[in-house]
């Protein structure tokens, strides 16, 4: 098997990127090549849409990790870039080349974290209005299906008023 990164653009302008992991180069570019240009897409060359994003370290813990000053503390002393907190959990920033360092460290302050991984996280984000969300919504959901395909991200944004369209 061998790991694969795909880059195109979704409806709306969306920059899109699909990590596969196959065994036939072939079939997945082709599968995803007409995915892409089913739902109102098309794939782009290797390097397409990347610049429109950075290469991070991710690391979700619970609430029940600490509040937000604990978790912010220990985030900064094990050299983190960025936290955000939301209703369901902290998610902790840093430099891709970091990840493993500052999880470690991090465990050692909060515990064992729910979620340690490389992501693609978007530096420029598009707007969607109702009609682009659903389009979207679609493709990745296609995308997901595929056996191949690891994960897709997208650089979106949906305001509360459309999200609250779509799950109507």
């Amino acid at each position: 098997y061998e790991e694969i990164r795909y880059e195109g653009y979704g409806p709306a302008g969306v920059a899109v990127i699909v990590e596969a992991m196959t065994d036939n180069r072939n079939r997945t570019a082709s599968t995803v090549r007409s995915t892409f240009g089913k739902h109102g897409g098309n794939l782009g060359e290797t390097g397409s849409v990347s610049f429109m994003f950075d290469r991070k370290g991710e690391i979700v813990y619970p609430l029940s990790a600490g509040d937000e000053d604990t978790v912010m503390m220990a985030a900064i002393e094990a050299g983190a870039e960025d936290v955000e907190h939301s209703e369901e959990n902290h998610v902790i920033y840093c430099a891709d080349t970091d990840l493993n360092e500052v999880s470690n460290a991090l465990e050692a302050d909060l515990g064992e974290s729910e979620t340690s991984k490389l992501i693609w996280k978007p530096n420029i984000v598009t707007e969607l209005d109702l009609e682009g969300a659903q389009k979207l919504m679609r493709l990745i959901e296609v995308l997901e299906d595929d056996d191949d395909v690891q994960r897709v991200t997208a650089n979106f944004e949906i305001s509360d008023e459309v999200m609250e369209q779509l799950s109507a």
